[in-house]
Formats: structure tokens, C-alpha cells, sequence
């Protein structure tokens, strides 16, 4: 895994954006040559004059793939599913270009460049994507690991390899048991009793992670660890692995030391103000783009359910002030009439037709940017909750108030990466993922969560 702005991201990803941006490069090249094939007089002079727009299409499709999770963890990398995510990708790709060409004309290469660019992406995305799992399959990039640990902490690690993608970059080798431990993963699995260098040194292992709850007593191999450790072996935390591997915290591993002493939580006055410069141009722009929507929204809304189209509710916000969020209204007028907050279900039967659609699409969500121009929002953060929720769930998942330290988002990393969210069991789900965000929260993290945004948006995952 790479860092990147406490973000982590895999060097199998990395490497295959890298191989990518290369094969659009060329299939673009490509597509002009075939496209002007006996009016090319220099070869220099083609390459060069067309590189700006070479390159600018080359952004735009890697962006477009980005929007449309094709290089997200749980992006399924066979045919049908490539194909899936890449005809959207091209089609939104194509737009852009389209509408660049307009905005600036000097990037203006002709619609039948672009248009032979097109067909050989299918072509080269393809190939390229076919040949990348079949080399990936071979595990040369993935990180050998042996887990410390037999009982339920270490058990997580078998549904983990069980859930992680094919490239998903790291093999459990097996678990070393330590003394009165409880067997909670296949007898198997489980090593021979050796010292852990040795057991390093014989199954070619690069890392240890530690997966025991008590770490105290004369049963904890502190002396193996430290000569691993001196010897180049990574040694980590299962809270760490967790948030390196899969972009949450898993709330059953973490501990207070761990909270207090290790990195990340960001909070200066320099990471705020950007984040606040950050919101007014994410939500400016975004106001100027949906404001027709909006209108449009608003109109339905009245002509099927009348007044009001807008809906204020209570929610909690950072330190745990509450404010007042605005939607689109998506429920009918007596949606709580006996006075109890609920959660919201699948095909509830309490929403409009409209407000179906405006949900499934996530427009009801919209009017949130004036909360965020008002300062009571983000526009990336953990999803502010009903104060109802929040008194339930402080009392029942330890670590919620954590949420709280920062302000409320109008999407976040919980949303694209989770979806939604309509029990207790959701509600833990989702903590893992804003504990990640409220840790490693950066602008590069906001742009990544904003571009797998749209994918969310376009495909109507989570909505309900």
C-alpha cells in the first residue's frame, strides 16, 4: 500500500492507472492517425501539435473510469463487469470532451479523432484490463502475512481474504496460536510452533499482524516481535491492517492508547480553512450546475403533494450542536404521525413517487448547500444523524461521539463506500468508515470521495 496525504492507496491500483493512462495515450494517438491516415506530413509535428489534447482526453477518461468505480476495491475486474462501468465511463468521457471542445477551441481536434479514440478504448481497456488480472492472479505484487493470533480477532482475517478482490494486494499465510487460546480459525491455518523469525524466514513472510486481545503476561512473544521487527519485518496492528486494507476502523479492535497515540486527526486551523475554502467553490459550483434540478424538484414535488417542497429537520452536528438540515421533502406530510422517529427502509412506503426518485438519485439531498454555505455542513463529512439516533447509538457503539469532531457532510466516505444505513447493525458498519475519514481526512481524500460521488449518484447505489 501507498500513502498519499494519509490516504492508502494499493500499488496494484497505482500500477494499473499508470498502465492505463499509457494505453489512452496511445490508442488516442492511434485514432487520429487512422483518422488523418495520408495527411500526416511530419511525424513530430503531429505528435507534439497533438499532445495537449492528447493528454487532456487521456485526464478526462481516467477521471470518467474514477466516477464510475472502475478502480474501487470491490470493482468486480471480469468482462461484464468491466463493461458495465466502462460504456458509462465513455459516454460520460465523451461529454466532457465535447463540452471542452466548445469551452476552449484551441483543444479542438475534430469529432472523428475522437470519435476513433472512442472505439479503440473499448479495444484497449479491454485488453488491458484482461491481461492485468490475469498477471495480477500470479500474487507478484501481493504482500505475504502471518497473523498472530487464533481466537476471534484473528478469525476477522479469514472473512477478510474471504471478501478482498483478487488483486487485492496481500495472502494470509497462516495464524501462529498462542498459549490458552481459543481456536476460533481452521486447524489448517494454524502454523507449526516455531519462533516467528523462523516461520518468517521459511514462508517468505514480509509482515506480522498482531490479532490478540490481551497483550500483557508472560504469553506475548514481545522478544520474536522485536527481533522481527529489526530484521525488516513490518509489524502491525489489526486495527491498522483494517484501515490500510479496507479504508475503515474496526471498532472491535480499537482500543483508547491507540486513538490517543497513533497519527492522523487532523484538526489545525490550516487543514479547517482549507477545508472551508474547499466548500464554498465544491458548493458554489455545484449550486450553479443543479440549480435548474432544483427547480425542476420543486415543481414535482408541489404539483404531487403540494407545499412545502423543502423539509427541515434536527440533526447533530460538530461537537454534538444540532442544526437544522434541509431537503427535499421525499415523505408524505403524516410520515411520523405517531411521533417517533424512524428509519428509513427499502421502498418505504411513507415516500411520493417523486420522492422515490429524488432519493434513489440522491436530489433530495441538494438543498444541503445552503447548510454548508451557512457553516453548519461540510461538503465531505460523516452523514449528520437525528438527535434520537445519536442519544441510542452513544449509548450502544462505543467511539460514536468520534464522528462529532468535525462537521457533518452532504456525502462522505461511509456513503460511497457503505451506502446506506437503517439499523444498529448499518449504523456500527458506517462508524468504521467516518472513524477512518475523521483520522486521515484531507483534500485529496475529499477529491476521491466527490469523484466516487457520481458513481453513487448515476448508478443510484444505497439510495432508498
Amino acid at each position: 500500500m501507498l500513502r498519499i496525504s494519509n490516504h492508502y492507496i494499493s500499488r496494484t491500483k497505482v500500477l494499473l492507472i499508470c498502465t492505463e493512462v499509457f494505453v489512452l495515450m496511445v490508442v488516442f494517438y492511434l485514432g487520429a492517425s487512422l483518422r488523418l491516415f495520408g495527411q500526416i506530413e511530419s511525424s513530430s509535428l503531429f505528435f507534439s501539435a497533438l499532445f495537449p489534447v492528447a493528454g487532456t482526453f487521456t485526464f478526462v477518461m481516467i477521471l470518467s473510469m474514477a466516477a464510475m468505480g472502475m478502480y474501487q476495491l470491490d470493482f468486480r475486474p471480469d468482462i461484464k463487469g468491466t463493461l458495465y462501468r466502462l460504456m458509462p465511463s465513455m459516454i460520460l468521457g465523451f461529454g466532457i470532451m465535447t463540452l471542452i471542445f466548445y469551452v476552449l477551441p484551441d483543444l479542438y481536434s475534430g469529432r472523428g479523432i475522437l470519435g476513433f479514440a472512442m472505439l479503440l478504448v473499448l479495444l484497449g481497456i479491454l485488453l488491458t484490463r484482461a491481461a492485468f488480472l490475469k498477471w495480477s492472479s500470479l500474487g507478484i505484487l501481493e504482500s505475504q502475512a502471518i497473523v498472530l493470533g487464533i481466537g476471534t480477532r484473528a478469525k476477522e482475517f479469514i472473512d477478510q481474504a474471504k471478501n478482498a478482490p483478487r488483486h487485492g494486494g496481500f495472502r494470509i499465510i497462516g495464524f501462529v496460536p498462542l498459549p490458552d487460546e481459543e481456536l476460533h480459525v481452521p486447524s489448517s491455518a494454524v502454523l507449526p510452533k516455531e519462533s516467528l523469525m523462523s516461520l518468517v524466514n521459511r514462508y517468505g513472510a514480509g509482515e506480522i499482524i498482531i490479532a490478540i486481545q490481551e497483550r500483557r503476561g508472560g504469553g506475548f512473544p514481545i522478544q520474536d516481535l522485536l527481533e522481527c521487527k529489526l530484521n525488516g519485518v513490518k509489524v502491525t496492528d489489526s486495527a491498522a491492517f483494517f484501515e490500510r486494507e479496507r479504508g475503515h476502523i474496526r471498532v472491535n479492535s480499537l482500543y483508547p492508547s491507540w486513538l490517543v497515540f497513533g497519527g492522523g486527526f487532523d484538526q489545525t486551523i490550516l487543514r479547517s480553512s482549507i477545508k472551508r475554502v474547499f466548500d464554498l467553490a465544491a458548493s458554489g459550483v455545484l449550486l450553479a450546475v443543479t440549480f435548474p434540478v432544483m427547480l425542476v424538484t420543486a415543481l414535482c414535488i408541489l404539483f404531487e403533494d403540494g407545499a412545502p417542497f423543502f423539509y427541515r429537520q434536527e440533526r447533530v452536528g460538530k461537537g454534538g450542536k444540532t442544526f437544522m438540515v434541509l431537503k427535499f421533502r421525499s415523505m408524505r406530510h403524516d410520515a411520523e404521525k405517531c411521533g417517533t422517529p424512524r428509519w428509513a427502509e427499502t421502498d418505504d412506503p411513507r415516500t411520493t413517487f417523486v420522492g422515490r426518485i429524488i432519493r434513489k438519485l440522491r436530489i433530495d439531498e441538494l438543498p444541503q448547500i445552503f447548510n454548508v454555505l451557512n457553516g453548519e455542513m461540510s461538503f465531505v463529512g460523516p452523514r449528520p444523524e437525528r438527535p434520537y439516533f445519536v442519544s441510542q447509538l452513544c449509548a450502544e457503539v462505543p467511539y460514536y461521539n468520534v464522528r462529532h469532531s468535525i462537521k457533518p457532510g452532504i456525502t462522505g466516505w461511509a456513503q460511497v463506500r457503505y451506502g446506506y444505513g437503517a439499523s444498529l447493525e448499518d449504523a456500527i458498519e458506517k462508524l468504521q468508515y467516518d472513524l477512518y475519514y475523521v483520522k486521515n481526512h484531507s483534500l485529496f481524500l475529499d477529491v476521491i470521495i466527490l469523484i466516487d460521488t457520481v458513481e453513487v449518484v448515476v448508478l443510484g447505489k444505497g439510495g432508498r
